[in-house]
């Protein structure tokens, strides 16, 4: 089972539930795809064992070959090629490495080099589970290839814990990628369910099943339990605001070894993802 823990902003708490969620189960893999800002090891603190290269592809021009008829630019949709008359300029960086224009050259001009966008670390938590982080490069447009990547290291795994990127980007929607159940993780306050009501409409957009964590109970107010009422949607898991919690998160600790009903809480999530019992 491969379930997604995500959020409509940064700062609710996603990356707080999914480390925990995973260290109930030692054997479930931990996937950190949240590949612009990876932290999830700040908390599990892994003894990484591998580091592999993320690279893609772009198009080298043979300015000896090239007859600057522009058809590569024309078919190019990301403008990632600028056919000047004496020369083709490649913006790799905006590449998305489709192939097309290779396949356009009536003069087989163009062929592919490679570079890197990021890279994927894997290895071993304090708490047992096998952790695997993605970062992509700082000024890539897209993690998206970062993620692809990682996923095909999932494979082998039973339970899987993916910690998402915020939001309903490109980035999002590849972390859901053969996922089973999507964990949305909010705050009781208006500007966490407006963007956490662009994530259900995603959500339902990829026919997913999806539940509902509340974060920093005791703040805001009640709006996001009517509106998941409403919407049919479960909202299995509450993690009440103190300061206490919030120290301990700043200095990188487990919630659920420090505070009894934390982990209680945790526990009772962590029992309904199991049973399958979330529809």
């Amino acid at each position: 089972m491969r379930v997604a823990v995500l959020s409509g902003k940064g700062g609710t708490g996603k990356t707080t539930v999914s480390t925990h969620l995973a260290a109930l189960n030692p054997d479930a893999l931990y996937m950190d795809l949240d590949v612009e800002e990876p932290n999830g090891d700040l908390f599990l603190k892994s003894e990484w064992i591998d580091e592999i290269p993320v690279t893609v592809s772009y198009p080298e021009v043979d300015e000896e070959l090239c007859t600057h008829c522009r058809k590569c630019s024309v078919f190019c949709q990301f403008n990632a090629l600028i056919v000047a008359p004496a020369m083709t300029i490649v913006l790799k960086e905006i590449c998305h490495a489709c192939g097309g224009c290779a396949m356009v050259c009536p003069e087989d001009a163009i062929s592919y080099g490679e570079r890197p966008v990021g890279e994927i670390q894997k290895g071993t938590a304090v708490t047992g589970n096998t952790v695997i982080s993605g970062a992509m490069t700082p000024g890539e447009y897209s993690g998206v290839p970062v993620i692809k990547k990682a996923l095909t290291l999932a494979v082998e795994y039973d339970m899987t814990v993916i910690d998402s990127p915020p939001g309903t980007s490109c980035t999002t929607v590849a972390s859901l990628e053969g996922c089973d159940l999507a964990l949305i993780v909010t705050e009781p306050t208006p500007f966490a369910l407006s963007d956490m009501k662009m994530v259900v409409e995603m959500l339902r957009t990829m026919d997913m099943s999806m539940a509902v964590i509340v974060n920093k109970t005791g703040l805001g107010d009640d709006e996001v339990y009517g509106y998941c009422r409403d919407e049919n949607i479960p909202v299995i898991g509450e993690i009440p605001f103190s300061r206490e919690l919030a120290e301990a998160y700043a200095e990188g600790e487990m919630l659920s070894q420090m505070k009894p009903d934390i982990k209680k809480v945790l526990e009772g999530v962590w029992e309904r993802v199991q049973a399958e019992s979330i529809k």
